[in-house]
């Protein structure tokens, strides 16, 4: 490499770093560019941490909400979860030879996703039910965290624990250095986020909070056990979150984040409340992740995007423009 060629490469790599030093600070959540949407995060923190202002929140009421599918780890080409649960019927497939022929078992063993999506709410239950169901909690987690050590993404080629967003780790991390509470309120199973999710977010389990089975207890031979039954116990999702949230947590969060119409009654309910904030993960950014809202047919963001932008209390993080790196 003559000199010419190495002063230009000293001169770009200068320059390189100079614009991230720009658009990004290393000291304070680094991974977001100096935006709206970190000023947003910065300054309500700082709100609600100083002492003896109106806009201070007492220790006990810092409650944070957030979704998880779409607003701490990516959720296309379609949920995680429901990756796991076709490998699962896959696995389970020579104990159930009937699934050869019966829908919507037989599209998944024929690889034909789309009319596994075709199948609708009922197809998809059946699929769930199948391989969620009929195992005690410990023996269910187990093998999520066995696939979870092997399954990969098709398009990123990375372990599906790799594709948390860096920046709302560090936001939460954030939160929780000037003690926030934080809780994950997803649509998502709560024993499959529990499986994975206190490690990867440092929220612990009982914080955890998603759709479920019901559960079977027993006491056979001086053995206690808690069975995943095969019947719904809570669906996780737009007003559900909401009640699910004062029922489990007892308290209004001040702070919810979320990415789709899924999100916006939780959003609704944070911020009916002075002092609070919502934020909404928008997927603007197809090159590093995904692109979509509005006519997506997971986590789609219509009715809670006209909403973002038609308040003060609602910041919009254009993951694009905002994240200087996503995973």
């Amino acid at each position: 490499m003559n000199k010419i060629t190495l002063l230009s490469v000293a001169i770009l790599s200068s320059f390189s770093f100079s614009v991230f030093a720009k658009d990004c600070d290393a000291t304070l959540l680094p991974s977001w560019k100096d935006s709206e949407s970190k000023s947003a995060i910065v300054d309500f923190v700082e709100q609600a941490t100083k002492a003896k202002s109106k806009t201070f929140v007492a220790v006990e009421d810092r409650i944070a909400v957030f979704d998880n599918d779409g607003t701490l780890w990516s959720e296309k080409p379609y949920y995680f979860q429901f990756a796991f649960a076709l490998d699962r019927i896959k696995e389970m497939a020579s104990e159930h030879p009937e699934w050869k022929t019966q829908a919507p078992f037989k599209f998944v063993l024929e690889g034909d996703i789309e009319s596994v999506l075709g199948s609708g709410e009922e197809g998809l239950l059946k699929i769930i039910m199948a391989t969620h169901s009929g195992m005690t909690v410990e023996q269910y987690q187990q093998e999520v965290k066995q696939w979870l050590k092997a399954a990969k993404d098709k398009r990123f080629n990375k372990a599906y624990t790799a594709l948390t967003y860096q920046p709302m780790k560090e936001m939460l991390t954030y939160l929780q250095q000037h003690d926030f509470k934080t809780y994950i309120v997803s649509g998502g199973g709560v024993d499959f986020m529990r499986a994975w999710a206190p490690q990867a977010y440092n929220i612990p389990s009982e914080q955890i909070i998603g759709s479920a089975l019901k559960y079977n207890y027993s006491y056979n031979d001086g053995k206690p056990t808690v069975t995943k039954d095969a019947s719904i116990l809570t669906i996780d999702d737009k007003a559900g979150k909401v009640t699910n949230i004062q029922h489990i947590i007892g308290k209004k969060p001040i702070l919810a984040v979320g990415n789709s119409d899924g999100d916006q009654a939780m959003m609704q309910w944070a911020t009916s409340q002075p002092n609070s904030m919502a934020m909404i993960v928008h997927h603007t950014d197809a090159e590093r992740e995904w692109k979509y809202d509005r006519k997506s047919h997971v986590g789609k963001l219509d009715k809670a995007l006209d909403e973002a932008n038609s308040r003060g209390d609602w910041t919009l993080i254009d993951m694009k423009s905002d994240w200087c790196e996503v995973y």
